[in-house]
């Protein structure tokens, strides 16, 4: 043993007492000591960050395969223990394009999908992401597993078709053998057709229906309290007492006479009034009387006002082996006799106060009590109060209470009721049918006759409208067979009523505010139309008679009634927006308008020049009104 150990170990103690005590170099061992936690804490940070990534990504492209595959299987049916490759081709197409391979460099991508028998779709996606620092710790990988899937889920759907009635409608597109109006309830067919196969089983669907043109026709719809029971017409009303009418004679051979077709000769005569009841003579002078009889007297109801009666009274005289030759000499009717065929001659005698004579009538606005409207009335309506608007930005819907789509009438408040339309009260004073004259406020007394918009065919009421109802294919094929065409192009009135007649918060409130079944509803208003706004003046609309009523436009105002109506419209249809409705807009046979366009938005905005375009754009809104919806 080497001398010196022994030494060297007894000194041992005080070294290590030595060591113990001198701290030069601790902090080099602390730092060696605590590398490998810190890079596990950080390394992992970074692989399970660039994880989290690729993970989110996979996410999305999963749920991006699956929606593609559930919109190509559409409405298809899925027969158990076969394959749809058309349908997953599409969803690993649109999963590939979503998280290409070795995206984030990650390895091992799969994507896989089945499709049940239910028609929904399921998912799974898996990739490998390589680890960087964590391989040093053993973990050489995250395996990253998500799953996903989609169902189509048809929410309840309203669809309120508002369709343009207006005379235009009766013409054919170019390319076209049938009448617009046609083409259009064959469309309309097999629009309700296409949604009712995309319907899914629990959902709802209902359909309404709103023609417009001129006006709309929903008096059926309102109640008795939303209607004012007294309104102030433009109209005209008899003067004085005891004045003398007249009747109508006419004599018609039955047969033809040798040689000459039936004639027919027309005189008037003067009638007596006496306790309210016109009289007229047995048959009128110079006129054959012999063997003449009655056959008929009849009575019928006179519009007014004030409201009278119309007398009809028809004789009828027989002869045989006899013929008249009739000619007119000023006031006198001469009768020839010649020997001929039996044959029957019919006299008429109508009398009515519009050939009365001298200042008989007093043309100017005229109180009515409208209070049996409900058969009084042609079911259009004339709208509540409004104003003149110059700012479209700014308007106030305190006093343009027609622009409130939500507003509920109060009973007995003729500011907010709805007022009955009668259009044979109607008289334009003081614009004659020669068109000469101005429309004056100012009353007249007159023996004029002045223009009425019913006789002028310009007071035009369209079907009456239908409210939100399920229907079938029948219920749609008989509404749209009443369709009819007349009248003006007055665009703001039907997206009014439109909107009121969907919206969830207005007054068919109780029939169309909250989901069904628990199910949301999609509010859809269909808005069809063939022309730009086309205003009449003369016309009886929603807004009376303008020139004489000016509620919303007069002569003069600043803006045409044209661009009145437009602007009006425009305003109605972002009112319906902010109920959450959805507004499709097709122009049939003329061009889409800016204010249409910008109405619908993008991609709601169709136009069709001929009936496959239109049955091509109500397709398309259909299909749009299936919503595609995750379900995992």
């Amino acid at each position: 043993m080497n001398p010196a150990f022994p030494a060297a170990v007894s000194k041992l103690p005080r070294i290590l007492r030595r060591l113990r005590r001198d701290r030069r170099g601790n902090t080099l061992a602390m730092i060696a000591a605590g590398v490998f936690p810190l890079l596990a804490l950080v390394g992992g940070a970074i692989d399970m960050g660039r994880g989290y990534l690729a993970e989110t990504r996979l996410q999305q492209a999963c749920d991006s395969g699956v929606l593609a595959a559930r919109k190509k299987l559409g409405t298809g049916t899925v027969i158990a223990g076969t394959s749809n490759p058309d349908v997953t081709n599409v969803g690993q197409r649109f999963f590939d394009v979503n998280y290409a391979d070795g995206a984030y460099g990650t390895e091992n991508r799969d994507f896989t999908m089945v499709v049940n028998p239910d028609t929904t779709i399921d998912g799974a996606a898996s990739v490998d992401v390589p680890t960087t620092i964590m391989n040093l710790f053993g973990y050489d990988r995250l395996e990253l597993r998500v799953t996903c899937g989609a169902k189509l889920d048809s929410s309840n759907t309203d669809v309120m078709l508002v369709l343009d009635v207006t005379g235009s409608m009766n013409e054919t597109n170019p390319g076209d053998s049938t009448a617009r109006i046609e083409i259009l309830k064959g469309v309309i067919q097999e629009f309700h057709t296409q949604l009712e196969e995309n319907r899914q089983a629990s959902a709802r669907i209902r359909y309404g229906f709103l023609p417009y043109s001129t006006n709309v026709n929903v008096g059926h719809l309102l109640k008795d309290e939303w209607v004012t029971t007294q309104w102030k017409y433009q109209s005209r009303r008899m003067l004085g007492s005891g004045k003398t009418s007249g009747y109508y004679t006419s004599w018609t051979a039955s047969s033809p006479i040798s040689g000459t077709v039936n004639r027919t000769v027309a005189s008037t005569y003067a009638a007596t009034l006496s306790g309210g009841v016109y009289t007229c003579p047995t048959v009128p002078a110079n006129t054959v009387t012999s063997n003449t009889v009655l056959v008929s007297s009849t009575t019928e109801a006179y519009a007014g006002p004030p409201a009278g009666t119309l007398y009809r009274y028809t004789y009828q005289r027989t002869r045989n082996g006899n013929v008249y030759n009739v000619s007119l000499s000023g006031s006198t009717c001469t009768v020839n006799q010649e020997a001929y065929s039996s044959y029957i001659d019919t006299y008429q005698y109508f009398q009515t106060p519009a050939l009365l004579t001298g200042t008989n009538w007093q043309y100017s606005q005229e109180t009515v009590d409208v209070s049996a409207w409900r058969t009084g009335s042609n079911g259009c309506i004339e709208e509540r109060d409004t104003y003149i608007i110059d700012d479209y930005d700014n308007v106030d819907l305190t006093r343009a209470l027609d622009l409130d789509i939500d507003l509920l009438p109060t009973a007995g408040d003729s500011r907010t009721q709805w007022r009955p339309q009668y259009p044979k009260l109607i008289f334009g004073r003081a614009k004659k049918w020669d068109n000469t004259g101005n429309f004056d406020l100012a009353s007249a007394a007159t023996n004029a006759e002045y223009i009425a918009p019913w006789v002028a065919n310009t007071a035009a009421c369209p079907t009456p409208a239908r409210a939100l109802a399920e229907m079938d294919d029948q219920a749609v094929s008989d509404y749209a067979a009443t369709l009819k065409a007349g009248g003006s192009t007055y665009h703001d009135i039907g997206m009014i009523w439109g909107a009121r007649m969907l919206s969830p918060t207005g007054p068919f409130a109780t029939e169309n505010a909250g989901p069904a079944d628990g199910r949301p509803t999609s509010r859809n208003i269909v808005f069809l139309t063939d022309g730009q706004t086309s205003a009449l003046d003369i016309s009886y609309s929603s807004y009376g008679f303008e020139p004489l009523d000016r509620r919303r436009w007069q002569p003069g105002s600043a803006l045409s009634l044209t661009q009145t109506i437009e602007q009006r419209f425009s305003f109605a249809c972002k009112e319906a927006k902010k109920k959450n409705i959805t507004v499709w807009i097709v122009a049939f046979g003329t061009a889409l308008n800016p204010i249409m366009e910008e109405c619908a938005g993008p991609g709601k905005a169709f136009q069709a020049n001929d009936s496959d375009e239109l049955t091509e754009a109500f397709a398309k809104i259909a299909n749009s009104m299936s919503d595609l919806r995750l379900t995992l």
